[in-house]
């Protein structure tokens, strides 16, 4: 039956699609990629060579009003929305599809939370989110939860956390991605870590993600009119972060614990970790698990170090 099924995914190209998209294909679904050049996903798979590729530039086809007819005019029955930034980008897709698709999935971030309150935070928490990428995916959600459950239209959100896997930089023990943090760990010198080091970061492989995705897919009736955490099984703290990573290199961490002034003033890169430390996420994913029978197939330290070993293999990583 899939086979009869149309998939859209718009930004299909980028780390999540590299994955999602093989997995479509796979299941038997007819897909097409709408992204706004041509270019390679970051691994190869025979799975592309089925893929139609369409070419839109959404900034300029949502500035003439056009970009949300152009992709009905694609006739899907699905589309997965990867790259939709801002509420008015979102209503003129959902305006231009409404009563002629069977289901809209959106990428959302769990950044949508804004500052942990209650851990791990589950889905049906007030927002708070702060920073215009969080506000503008809080306000997406919001959106597509009324459009679901008020007037029908068939909407599911996905939340990942910080993305990993191969062909993608991590966010470090530090809360940036400079990959000297790395090479330091391995070498057993020392990195300094903001306040106690207690501050979370929730990571997640891609292909989980793209799981996600999939099994809203295969669970309609349950995921519908529903947003999903999509991140590993348990956050990791800075210094547990650093500590699991100096053992996989074979040291001891040599951690340095200083307060956030004196980390910013030395660190040229602390607005990124300021971003990180103060969302600080932490997000449950028993709702998915319970209602879409999501199961990751990587903890937070393995989806890491499978990127990190990429990096080393690739030169990025001296060690």
């Amino acid at each position: 039956m899939n086979s009869q099924k149309h998939v859209v995914v718009i930004g299909g190209t980028g780390h999540l699609g590299t994955y999602l998209v093989p997995r479509l294909v796979e299941a038997g679904f007819k897909v097409t990629n709408v992204s706004r050049q041509k270019r390679e996903a970051y691994l190869p798979n025979k799975a592309w060579q089925s893929v139609t590729q369409v070419g839109i530039d959404r900034t300029e086809a949502e500035e003439a009003g056009t970009f949300g007819t152009q992709i009905a005019e694609l006739k899907p029955d699905i589309v997965i929305d990867m790259i939709c930034f801002t509420l008015d980008s979102c209503q003129q897709l959902v305006g231009a599809l409404r009563g002629k698709v069977s289901h809209f999935l959106h990428c959302g971030t769990i950044w949508i939370h804004g500052h942990s309150t209650v851990t791990p935070a589950t889905e049906d928490l007030p927002r708070q989110p702060f920073g215009e990428y969080g506000i503008q995916k809080s306000a997406i959600e919001s959106y597509l939860m009324t459009e679901a459950r008020q007037h029908g239209f068939p909407a599911t959100a996905v939340h990942p956390g910080h993305i990993v896997g191969t062909g993608h930089l991590p966010i470090n023990p530090v809360g940036h991605r400079r990959l000297d943090v790395f090479e330091k760990l391995a070498r057993g010198e020392e990195v300094v870590l903001p306040n106690f080091g207690l501050e979370t970061v929730h990571h997640v492989h891609a292909d989980d993600v793209a799981q996600v995705f999939m099994q809203a897919i295969f669970n309609w009736s349950q995921s519908v009119g529903e947003s999903f955490h999509a991140v590993s099984s348990g956050a990791l703290t800075l210094r547990g972060y650093a500590e699991a990573m100096a053992k996989w290199f074979g040291q001891e961490a040599n951690l340095k614990f200083v307060d956030w002034e004196t980390f910013k003033a030395n660190d040229p890169d602390s607005d990124a970790t300021w971003d990180h430390i103060a969302h600080s996420p932490n997000a449950s994913i028993e709702k998915a698990r319970r209602l879409i029978n999501y199961a990751p197939r990587y903890t937070s330290i393995q989806a890491i170090i499978e990127c990190v070993e990429w990096l080393i293999e690739s030169g990025e990583i001296k060690i």
